[in-house]
């Protein structure tokens, strides 16, 4: 394990490697975010039930270690959103700190080792996890019934095999819902799109995988599905 990452290893789906950006809501003692340490257990600080779902799934996996409120490792360098003032109407008063110190201790050894990691390893897909809060606290009317999201952006192949799968074991599969691949996928973007590895970008609804029941019902009716995607796209 980094300050910045850290790999688990497993066999079983051991053509895919999982890659989840916002796996932790660590903030290291020296960066003062100025908000209650409650706020970094909710959605705004990490992809809840995603560590422990890529543990489940038992597949190799590279997990962010740093809040998303640190600094957002699934957005560019240039992107406003890298290192957040706000997030779901809270402000951030210790963002944006240093940016620069930011980007060359957490994201730059991020980005470098997974890609070495890519470079050097038999990578048959790449499995993109996230999770996503059922309410937003800033649009308490909008509605978020799916189960599952898939996102994508020009690379179509395995989110095209992946929604009827999905959609065929029963689960509500939402085709760029909650979100867009075509605006949310920077790491994707840069290790899948950007190196011709076949990705599959998946967000899972939070409540869904909020403790160890929820996340080892999803990692068995995932498991078979992302070994399908993966055998297919090759």
């Amino acid at each position: 394990m980094s300050e910045n990452w850290h790999r688990v290893g497993f066999q079983p789906l051991s053509n895919v490697l999982i890659v989840a950006d916002h796996a932790s809501n660590r903030v290291p003692p020296d960066i003062d975010l100025g908000i209650e340490r409650s706020l970094l257990s909710t959605h705004i600080g990490w992809d809840i039930g995603v560590a422990s779902l890529a543990h489940a799934l038992q597949a190799p996996s590279f997990l962010g270690n740093v809040s998303r409120l640190v600094i957002d490792l699934n957005r560019d360098l240039d992107d406003p959103g890298l290192i957040p003032e706000t997030s779901d109407g809270h402000e951030i008063p210790g963002n944006p700190g240093n940016v620069e110190d930011r980007i060359a201790r957490f994201w730059q050894p991020y980005h470098d080792e997974l890609a070495a990691y890519i470079a050097h390893h038999e990578v048959g897909m790449l499995l993109s996890l996230h999770s996503f809060t059922p309410n937003l606290a800033a649009r308490p009317d909008e509605e978020r019934p799916w189960e599952v999201g898939v996102l994508y952006n020009k690379d179509e192949r395995a989110a095209h095999i992946a929604i009827p799968l999905l959609e065929a074991a029963g689960i509500i599969t939402g085709d760029q819902q909650p979100y867009s691949g075509k605006h949310l996928n920077a790491t994707m973007n840069r290790h899948g799109e950007g190196t011709g590895t076949p990705y599959l970008g998946l967000e899972i609804r939070q409540d869904l995988i909020g403790d160890d029941e929820g996340v080892e019902r999803w990692a068995r009716r995932l498991a078979p599905i992302i070994e399908q995607v993966c055998d297919r796209v090759a």
